[in-house]
């Protein structure tokens, strides 16, 4: 059994391009290296037409996941509809709520993805925002873990975290990083504006390149032996503090 085995896929190009023509969500999509030919030229083009990420692998990774006819692409449905950041935070806006909200930076444990959902959705957080390449696979597994929480909080995957966390700020989003890179505690930082939350991957924290653009940083305080959490604790932790500030106003 593949790690691939519990997952719903589709193989074979012209059934791949039906699939994302009939508005089902990609989750990933697998195209076979140096392939060419004028079917998967139709396909590439139909991906990003959709905006649908794609990655081209050695035909090696295909056979493993499927021995069938793939004809060099494979892709993974997945669980939900994405959003529409667009409109998550205009219907916050118009509904009169400072919006708030998670961005996950290249956090790839599915359980992990599926506790945090678990906690936005519990916490009234309004969308969970993701990378379109390098995040956790939303499938079946991601569904359980959030304890179906994945059904009712919208999850938006952007192209372009960096262009991303650029527009949350110029609509006037504060961007908080939550890292052990700042000596500030998490319990110094306001977030009774409209802020977004970044959680960064659990094997080195949130990106250079992204920390920079933040507004603010904010440390967990650990005064234990060991010196990290668990993303989703960490995650669990800085939301309700956010919630905990809003409701004591």
């Amino acid at each position: 059994m593949n790690k691939h085995s519990n997952k719903e896929f589709v193989f074979g190009i012209r059934a791949i391009i039906e699939t994302i023509q009939s508005d089902k969500e990609i989750d990933k999509l697998f195209i076979q290296k140096n392939l060419s030919n004028p079917l998967i030229k139709e396909l590439v083009d139909t991906a990003r037409k959709y905006r649908i990420p794609f990655q081209q692998v050695p035909i090696e990774k295909l056979n493993r996941i499927t021995r069938k006819n793939h004809q060099g692409a494979i892709a993974f449905i997945s669980s939900i509809q994405y959003g529409s950041l667009d409109n998550v935070i205009s219907e916050a806006f118009q509904r009169g709520k400072e919006p708030l909200l998670l961005l996950l930076d290249r956090i790839t444990d599915v359980r992990n993805f599926g506790a945090i959902a678990r906690t936005a959705e519990c916490a009234g957080v309004d969308a969970i925002i993701v990378p379109a390449r390098g995040g956790a696979a939303i499938n079946s597994d991601a569904m359980k873990t959030s304890a179906g929480a994945l059904n009712y909080i919208p999850v938006c995957r952007e192209d372009n975290l960096k262009n991303t966390i650029r527009y949350l700020k110029d609509s006037g989003i504060k961007v908080i990083g939550c890292t052990e890179k700042t000596d500030t505690n998490i319990y110094s930082v306001d977030y009774r504006q409209p802020v977004c939350l970044i959680l960064g991957s659990e094997e080195d924290g949130i990106s250079g390149e992204y920390l920079r653009l933040c507004d603010e940083k904010g440390r967990i305080p650990l005064t234990g032996n060991i010196d990290s959490l668990n993303v989703s604790v960490s995650a669990a932790i800085i939301v309700y503090e956010a919630i905990r500030q809003r409701t004591m106003r």
